[in-house]
């Protein structure tokens, strides 16, 4: 993962997931991440992916992480499933959604 910040990876979702439609048709639903001191959502609807900054209205599913950690889980040096069993990595909502996100991300 070549980003470096959060900022730059959440910038750049929104391309790298428009080179996936395919892998997300079928997929609607809205994940809410907050990281750090900062808040982002991607809205998928049908094969299309929409990034903004700030809090969604109603989220599918919700993520909350340090930036540090964040940026180790992307980068490959955070395994998922551990961060969240040791408190690194919060989920709240559809639990599904969750699983579904490590596949979404590496797009």
């Amino acid at each position: 993962m070549a980003e470096t910040t959060v900022t730059g990876f959440f910038e750049s979702l929104q391309e790298k997931l428009a080179r996936n439609a395919a892998k997300l048709a079928g997929l609607n639903c809205v994940y809410q991440f907050r990281v750090g001191n900062g808040s982002y959502n991607v809205t998928f609807t049908d094969g299309n992916a929409v990034v903004a900054k700030g809090e969604a209205s109603a989220p599918s599913c919700t993520v909350t992480m340090a930036e540090d950690d964040f940026l180790s889980l992307l980068s490959g040096k955070l395994n998922g499933q551990m961060a969240f069993m040791t408190g690194k990595l919060k989920v709240a909502g559809d639990f599904g959604l969750a699983l579904k996100l490590e596949s979404l991300l590496k797009s």
